[in-house]
């Protein structure tokens, strides 16, 4: 499983990696945007309707829930260890990369909230994510509770 670039970091202050192997790691995650820039390039329409598709998706989702929330629960799950679509959702709670950047509804490997809950302080998430096939996709839900510092953290997963 691929370590999200705070992971690394924290990794790296804490001694378990070298300098070396960060910026081998970093360069990986450089590797991979490069890899989306270029496809959406070579693509550009598939890559203009995502990203309507998932300004629709992102629009609906924050007029439902708020953005805020929306952010915290998208940091959330980019905390769970073995989480695949963690490296996508690594810097969700930052506000200045729009929110539509961490869907991925058409476009492998998809990511797609399906259903956000929050009940007497406790926050239910359903995910889907992984083959773009009808059917063949992951679910994974997630109970989310508050932390003390604030933001969310995952209590249960696969409830």
């Amino acid at each position: 499983m691929l370590r999200t670039p705070p992971q690394l970091f924290e990794d790296f202050e804490s001694g378990l990696i070298s300098r070396e192997q960060l910026h081998a790691a970093m360069s990986f995650h450089a590797k991979g945007l490069i890899e989306e820039v270029v496809e959406a390039h070579e693509n550009p329409l598939a890559a203009w309707w995502e990203g309507i598709l998932a300004r629709q998706m992102a629009s609906r989702l924050s007029a439902r829930h708020g953005e805020r929330r929306v952010r915290q629960v998208l940091h959330a799950l980019s905390e769970v260890p073995d989480f695949f679509p963690a490296q996508w959702l690594w810097n969700a709670s930052h506000p200045d990369v729009p929110l539509f950047c961490f869907l991925r509804l058409r476009k492998e490997p998809i990511f797609r909230i399906v259903k956000i809950e929050s009940q007497a302080g406790v926050v239910h998430v359903t995910v889907e994510y992984g083959p773009a096939a009808r059917g063949e996709a992951t679910r994974e839900s997630f109970i989310l509770r508050h932390r003390r510092t604030g933001g969310l953290e995952v209590a249960d997963r696969g409830f």
